[in-house]
């Protein structure tokens, strides 16, 4: 590894930390959105669609083909998964 490549690492786990704010904050957005819904199918399902299509391109793409990026990148995702978890309420099962 070279020292070039330390830097990249960092900022794919700042993506995958951005990417699974972005993914848990959705759920959790559309959690409340699919129950006061008519049709919480469709809501449940286009957002799964949409949330895992996002991430899926975005460690994609801050990974450039790297392992360690990848690794990087689902650690950040994780540290996110657990962050939501503790910030939002829906997430500790209050209603």
């Amino acid at each position: 590894m070279t020292t070039g490549e330390i830097p990249m690492i960092g900022v794919a786990f700042l993506c995958g930390t951005a990417l699974g704010a972005l993914f848990f904050g959705g759920l959790c957005w559309t959690i409340r959105r699919g129950i006061a819904s008519s049709s919480p199918a469709s809501w449940f399902l286009g957002s799964l669609l949409l949330r895992t299509s996002v991430v899926v391109g975005g460690f994609y793409f801050a990974s450039n083909g790297d392992w360690r990026r990848v690794l990087s990148c689902l650690l950040g995702f994780l540290t996110a998964r657990t962050a939501v978890m503790f910030a939002l309420p829906i997430a500790k099962g209050a209603s």
